[in-house]
Formats: structure tokens, sequence, C-alpha cells
């Protein structure tokens, strides 16, 4: 693989040098005080991390109580940012989310329409089961998440940055439920799977939460040096080599009709490559490695591929295929 120089920045980018040489100690810190406050999950906190630093939204696959709105509140908390959660239910109407202009009196008596925000007007918003909500409530995110802005009235509201949705959804309860049609999905940068923590961690969760003594985190780093690590991300550099090797990676998934009924579009391909700079980011490198594009393929690609029907009746599932096209890749390089 051709090698690549550290991350230069040029004279107009002098002003993110200072945040580019202390951001192995932020990780550092932020990671810490996250362990403070959650037990395990590493990949899961990593992962919305690099989201997060990819300016990216995330949907979380797992089983109720296992730490997934402690997680993105405490990372809220570290990062100084807005934090609101919004309980998806099947009555949920669009303007819960978005908000809506209202009639207020002022001290005159004179009536006049305000806008009310709504709860995805804040830097971290989780969307908790979001698959309970109706399918016009649930595009009702598109926007906020393609555009960062809101529609309203004929009126575009633009929401602060950073701004990043984190969305659950159990893979178990799916009666009266509502499946994320294929372009919501392919909105979301990844796709985490969450599994039960094991036993020895298990064992520090009880320790922790069924006690008096309750964790607590501090707040480590400001929205405007977080906002400064999003752009030193997509200025690290990687080679044309290995963004043809990602390129590859995605487009092998539209060349297997015996399992994938579609494959991967570009958006995979620009995910797959930023997720890579921010892997390689957090692991103190200035630039990108093989091993990047290959930890972020899973997450990155998931939810992207849709299953053939005779793949879904072998129990063949989309990480199985992911795998499969990563080790016919490797022996090809």
């Amino acid at each position: 693989m051709q090698e690549l120089q550290e991350i230069q920045l040029d004279n107009s980018e002098l002003n993110l040098k200072p945040t580019y040489e202390k951001a192995p100690k932020i990780f550092e810190v932020i990671f810490r005080e996250i362990s403070n406050s959650i037990v395990g999950q590493k990949e899961m906190i990593r992962q919305i991390i690099i989201a997060m630093l990819c300016e990216g939204h995330v949907l979380v696959e797992s089983n109720p109580g296992l730490g997934k709105t402690l997680t993105i509140s405490t990372v809220s908390q570290i990062m100084s940012m807005r934090f609101s959660r919004i309980q998806c239910t099947p009555d949920l109407m669009p303007a819960d989310i978005t908000g809506t202009d209202i009639i207020e009196e002022d001290e005159r008596g004179s009536k006049h329409f305000k806008f009310k925000q709504g709860p995805i007007f804040a830097n971290i918003v989780l969307a908790d089961e979001i698959n309970r909500a109706s399918p016009k409530t649930q595009s009702a995110l598109l926007e906020a998440m393609q555009e960062k802005q809101v529609t309203v009235a004929n009126t575009t509201y633009t929401l602060d940055k950073p701004f990043f949705i984190l969305a659950t959804q159990n893979p178990i309860e799916m009666e009266g439920t509502y499946a994320l049609p294929e372009a919501q999905l392919d909105r979301f940068l990844m796709k985490i799977r969450l599994d039960y923590p094991d036993p020895d961690e298990e064992f520090e969760i009880v320790n922790r939460y069924a006690e008096a003594f309750r964790p607590t985190v501090r707040r480590c780093i400001e929205k405007q040096m977080f906002i400064e690590l999003q752009q030193i991300t997509r200025r690290i550099p990687i080679s044309n080599q290995l963004k043809k090797y990602a390129i590859d990676i995605v487009n092998q998934t539209r060349k297997m009709p015996d399992m994938i009924e579609a494959g991967a579009s570009p958006r995979a391909s620009i995910a797959l490559i930023l997720c890579a700079k921010a892997n390689a980011f957090l692991d103190g490198r200035g630039y990108v490695d093989k091993k990047d594009i290959d930890s972020m393929a899973l997450p990155v690609l998931r939810h992207r591929v849709i299953l053939s029907f005779d793949a879904a009746r072998n129990n063949i599932t989309s990480d199985k295929i992911i795998q499969k096209i990563l080790e016919n890749r490797r022996t090809i390089s």
C-alpha cells in the first residue's frame, strides 16, 4: 500500500492546529469519562464517537436495558451538548418532533404566532424505538438528518451544530411496529448491533447501580472544540489506492444477486471512507490504513444491503456476506 505522510494543515487551517495536537489527550479523556458511567460496550461507544466525528447518525439495534440512553446522555454531558429524548409511539405526530406554531398573547392583548421548538432542536437526539413511530412521523426526521434543518409552515429553521441522532429499535418485539424504509435506513451512517454484557461486566454494573453511590461524569470538552475535531476528521489523508479498495468492497455488494437483492449505494462508499478517517484519527494516526476500512465495513454496510429471499431463508445475514467480501478482498490484495 502507498505510504502517506501525516496530516498537514495549510495556512488557512492553522486555527485547527492546537486542537489537532491536543486530539489524543481529548479522546483519552472522553473515553475515560464515559467509562466512569458505562461498563463495557467499548465498541458501541467508539462507533458512536466515530459517527459524531463524521457528522453522521447511528441506528442501534438491541434488546432493552443495555445502556443506550445512559450512554448517549453521558456523551452529551461530557461534551457540553444539549440532549433530548423522543419516545416513539404509534400516536406520535410530526409536530411532536419538529415543533409547531402556537398563538401567543402579549401584554397589550394582541395575538401573534410564535414557533415552539420541538425536541429535534438539540445537539444530541435519542429517538427511542424509532420503528414504533408511524411512517409519517419517521419521515419528519429525514430532512433533519440529511439537511440539518426543519421546515414548519413554509419557514425553515437551521439546527444547531453539532447535530447527531441516535435511533434505537428492538429486534425481537416487532408487533405494532413500522419497518424503516430503505431511504431512511440509508440516512444512518452506521447500524450498531449491541449484545448483552459478559458476566464480569454485569457484576460491575450491579455494583455501580444497585448501591447508593451513583457514578458521575464531568464536562471535559466544549461544543466548538468538537466541531473543530469534525473538521479535522475530513482532512485526514487517504490514498487513491485505499479509496479504490473501499469502493471495491461496496461494489461487491452489487455483484451477488444470489444473496443480495440490492447492494449499497455510493453514499455507502462516502460513509466507509469517512468512518475510516475517523477511526484512524481516534487511533492517533494522521492517515488512513487498510485496517481502518476493514474495521468500519460491518457497521457502515450491514443496513445498506437488501438480502435475497434465498439468503434470508437460509439464515444468511448481511454481516456474514460482508465478512465474506472482506475475506475475498484480502486474498486478492
